[in-house]
């Protein structure tokens, strides 16, 4: 009888423990991850900084933790920052309000000689997808909506296009690219990765977020939660089908939940390395 009143306890001490790490330590972390992809066109490698679904809200977000993420970016010294989406919070179990004023500001120092560019997810068209637009580019922040851009740079040259926000918005990928041409590589940048299987091999490489990765990730049983279509098949990290590559960032704030376990919020440093060069795995560091 006293084993099993032990094994109890200890199940219990067990569960509240890891249920303190998921509810207060884990969101508040950030890790960078690291990843190397190849991009055929490209004159030299370019290191690309990723920022996906700051959603800010109380408890474990607040502008100075955007502020703080911003200075992590920045000490990353990338050539070109993306930003996937997804500025305001709508959760409801929140404690605290972060005025998308305050977010767009704060993303206002994020610094990189190419610029930094975003798109627009589905909680700022819940919230008013133009005036965040207008807030975004206030900043410097150029926001793409089924556009492409040229940009270049000191050995660089490449063409970034983004689409509306699939989840909300009527979006035109055939007509975004259109706008792109054979003389550079192309990168897209996309707020929902299901719109993948769409994407043409002239894109060397989808960027995304929406999922967080599922936010709780669960050994031998998998992602509990994840916002797409295709399950688990697109819910996080770099992704290649058919010699086409995705990487769905796990993001950095939560949705539904202020919740994540073995999901991290991240900081994505991507070099593109010309195809000749053979890239190596994924790593993160805290």
């Amino acid at each position: 009888m006293r084993i099993a009143y032990k094994t109890v306890a200890l199940t219990l001490l067990l569960c509240l423990g890891l249920s303190i790490y998921a509810f207060g330590i884990e969101p508040g972390r950030l890790i960078v991850t690291r990843v190397e992809i190849p991009v055929a066109g490209l004159a030299a490698p370019l290191r690309l900084v990723a920022i996906g679904d700051l959603q800010p809200a109380g408890p474990h977000e607040s502008r100075e933790r955007i502020e703080e993420i911003v200075t992590a970016a920045n000490a990353e010294r990338g050539d070109l920052v993306v930003l996937l989406g997804d500025y305001h919070s709508s959760r409801a179990l929140s404690t605290s309000y972060v005025d998308p004023v305050d977010t767009t500001e704060a993303l206002g120092e994020l610094k990189a000689p190419l610029g930094v560019i975003a798109v627009l997810g589905n909680h700022d068209w819940w919230w008013d997808g133009p005036r965040m637009r207008s807030l975004l580019q206030a900043q410097g922040i150029e926001v793409l909506e089924d556009r492409s851009i040229q940009v270049k740079g000191e050995g660089h040259d490449l063409w970034i296009s983004g689409v509306s926000d699939p989840v909300t918005q009527p979006y035109d990928l055939p007509g975004t690219l259109a706008q792109t041409d054979a003389t550079a590589p192309t990168i897209l940048l996309t707020h929902t990765p299901d719109i993948f299987p769409e994407v043409p091999d002239t894109v060397s490489l989808t960027l995304a977020g929406h999922t967080h990765g599922g936010q709780v990730y669960i050994p031998f049983v998998g992602r509990l939660v994840v916002p797409s279509r295709f399950g688990e098949r697109y819910a996080y990290g770099h992704i290649v089908e058919q010699d086409r590559h995705l990487y769905v960032t796990s993001g950095i704030g939560t949705a539904i939940l202020p919740v994540r376990f073995l999901t991290p919020p991240e900081i994505v440093v991507i070099t593109l390395m010309p195809k000749t060069q053979v890239p190596t795995q994924g790593t993160a560091s805290s």
